[in-house]
């Protein structure tokens, strides 16, 4: 395959036009529809947050099918971004991109008629296809469309668009519970029609890939199925059900199949997933950081709606509201980090933004059942800017380390360490809660039905939130150390060849 190493491109130059060649303006139209595509994901999470005691109540959700519900989405992008991210690859991005907001779309609309919770389970999971179609190929499109030295700012405008969406989706999730859960979803709708016909419109291929490439079957199905286990354990596992023995036997499979993936990739002449990647250090490091913010960060929304909700009686739209800090100080700080990693490097950015953001942690972890919003705004605010400083200059370093052909598998990499790291933080904090708080009370508090000192745990919900706030100042504070470990960027990791091809290894 000598062939594939003379058309590897380098990521410092700009970007190269085979075939068609885009206008001078077309990274800006590629941007903007990756960016309308990462706006309206965050809108269909952040909304249906605030949305969730209203839909347990409405379709006579159990807590367990509501865990669903979220997770459900969260799941099958995570198992399917690393896939999507290696065809990517192959065959190019717009095509993937495309029809994944056209799915995106439709399983939007079909959601909001779902009339049981089980329903409405199986077409989050059919939108979720959409959503990784999308998410795999966002950072790799903006990388190909971008030169290297405006690679920051790009992603910074994006993170920048993200924060917006954090900021206005669960006010407008409070909003649209007014007239029902279905429009939480329904809203989807106009917004995928137009930013699948803008993508189709706008989007190019500007890099040539390697012809006769072939997909890695096994190891994609070991893989997939290997971190679908994985995370069906996190799902159930919480509330003392990890020694089950249905548990116990998943969790075995998981470690079997993840070994012979393992095993498999550093056989093949082709792997969907290059394992060369985590021997860079700097990719190592920042993809480890990725995984561990998710998991610092990835319960904290969660349990603040339930808690200004369940314990502090406010309402969707004022809870929604409430949350704003965190995503305003993200809008402050993405684009700046973007455009000082594409000067100075992103060490010390990173690592920087996960130190402040384990300090807002710490703030949040000493909250009470009174204590002033004011303050709490401040601790969000502190959290999202270090978010903001972290995640611009992290992508920044993961993207600029790879080749061309490689980009889509280390975006999809990325996404998968961050929503997995996310749900491993929402089945933490689940599990913490249920140890702390009787399953009644749990039920009542996430379902709205009981408010305040109306029969709720008050002290045991408090004292859960507060434990799990202290296990992500502890697991930022390694996120950060890790980053730190991540040196000089290196030479561009090229792709894996076999048969005595592989030069530079």
């Amino acid at each position: 395959m000598a062939r594939t190493a003379s058309r590897e491109l380098h990521p410092t130059t700009d970007r190269p036009s085979p075939g068609e060649k885009p206008g001078r303006n077309y990274k800006w139209w590629a941007l903007s529809s990756t960016t309308l595509g990462a706006f309206l994901s965050v809108l269909n999470g952040t909304t249906l947050i605030i949305a969730l005691p209203d839909l347990m109540r409405t379709l006579r959700a159990s807590f367990a099918e509501v865990v669903w519900i979220l997770m459900g989405y969260q799941l099958m992008i995570t198992i399917l971004v690393p896939s999507v991210g290696r065809v990517a690859d192959m065959i190019g991005r717009k095509r993937l991109y495309v029809t994944g907001f056209a799915v995106f779309t439709l399983g939007a609309l079909l959601a909001g008629f779902s009339r049981t919770p089980l329903e409405l389970i199986a077409l989050r999971v059919f939108q979720a296809v959409g959503g990784s179609l999308m998410l795999a190929n966002s950072t790799a499109i903006v990388t190909d469309a971008f030169p290297k030295r405006e690679l920051g700012r790009a992603l910074g405008i994006n993170s920048m668009v993200i924060a917006v969406g954090s900021i206005v989706g669960p006010v407008l999730g409070g909003f649209l519970t007014n007239f029902g859960w279905q429009w939480v979803i329904w809203f989807n709708v106009p917004l995928g029609l137009v930013g699948t016909a803008w993508a189709w419109l706008q989007l190019r291929e500007v890099v040539k890939l390697p012809e006769h490439q072939r997909f890695d079957v096994w190891g994609t199905l070991a893989f997939t199925l290997g971190l679908f286990l994985v995370l069906v354990v996190l799902t159930l596992g919480p509330g003392g059900h990890w020694l089950e023995p249905s548990i116990v036997a998943m969790a075995a499979a998981a470690v079997l199949l993840l070994a012979f993936f393992v095993w498999w990739e550093g056989r093949t002449d082709q792997p969907m997933l290059d394992l060369r990647l985590f021997r860079s250090r700097l990719l190592a490091a920042a993809y480890s950081s990725t995984w561990l913010n998710g998991i610092a960060r990835g319960s904290v929304t969660f349990l603040l709606v339930f808690y200004f909700q369940g314990i502090r009686g406010y309402d969707p739209v004022t809870a929604g509201v409430l949350l704003a800090p965190f995503a305003a100080a993200m809008l402050v700080l993405s684009p700046v980090s973007g455009w000082l990693s594409d000067r100075y490097g992103s060490r010390e950015l990173a690592s920087l933004g996960l130190v402040i953001s384990a300090v807002g942690l710490v703030g949040l972890a000493r909250l009470g059942t009174r204590t002033p919003i004011p303050v709490l705004a401040v601790w969000m605010a502190v959290m999202g800017a270090g978010s903001g400083l972290f995640n611009s200059p992290n992508t920044n370093a993961i993207m600029g380390a790879v080749v061309p052909e490689r980009r889509g598998i280390a975006g999809g990499t990325r996404t998968m360490a961050n929503n997995l790291g996310m749900m491993i933080s929402i089945a933490l904090s689940l599990d913490v809660m249920s140890s702390t708080m009787r399953p009644e009370a749990l039920q009542g508090l996430f379902s709205g039905v009981q408010v305040g000192s109306a029969g709720i745990a008050v002290a045991d919900f408090v004292h859960g939130v507060q434990s799990v706030f202290w296990l992500s100042v502890a697991i930022s504070l390694l996120a950060a150390f890790l980053s730190l470990l991540r040196g000089p960027a290196p030479m561009p990791v090229q792709p894996a060849r076999r048969g005595g091809e592989e030069g530079g290894s």
